[in-house]
């Protein structure tokens, strides 16, 4: 509904004239007229202005109902625990040292740690589903 529709039809719904509007609001009569012929496109004011007297919520200018419609779902902030480890924080702090202290080791060293790492996750992953299938 374009918004000069719905002035008019609120302010004929509640039986004022563009007058009264003119007294409630101290807008001339003419500016009223020409919002609600769509001629002249208000500021938010304005609306404000015409909301107050027409007694109703600026919002119900926008659109028919007795509430506001309900705000599309918003996808929710990650928590820490959905943020990868290492990327903030003390993650990112440990990730980085790591990363200096590999730097300065020989290759073989570093295939035994990674070797090493790998052979750790796999039995914390596999503790970790016996957990679940006990508690």
């Amino acid at each position: 509904m374009i918004i000069a529709d719905r002035l008019r039809a609120l302010r004929e719904a509640k039986q004022l004239s563009q007058g009264d509007i003119e007294k409630r609001t101290g807008l001339l009569r003419c500016y009223i007229s020409r919002v609600e012929n769509g001629h002249t496109v208000p500021a938010i004011e304005t609306l404000e202005k015409m909301a107050r007297a027409l007694e109703v919520p600026l919002y119900q200018l926008f659109y028919d109902g007795e509430e506001p419609p309900k705000l599309p779902e918003r996808p929710k902030r990650k928590s820490s625990y959905d943020i990868a480890w290492g990327s903030t924080g003390k993650g990112a702090r440990y990730l980085s040292k790591l990363r200096r202290l590999l730097a300065k080791t020989e290759e073989g060293d570093r295939k035994l740690l990674l070797y090493m790492a790998q052979k750790m996750a796999s039995a914390g992953a596999t503790r970790q589903r016996r957990a679940s299938r006990t508690g």
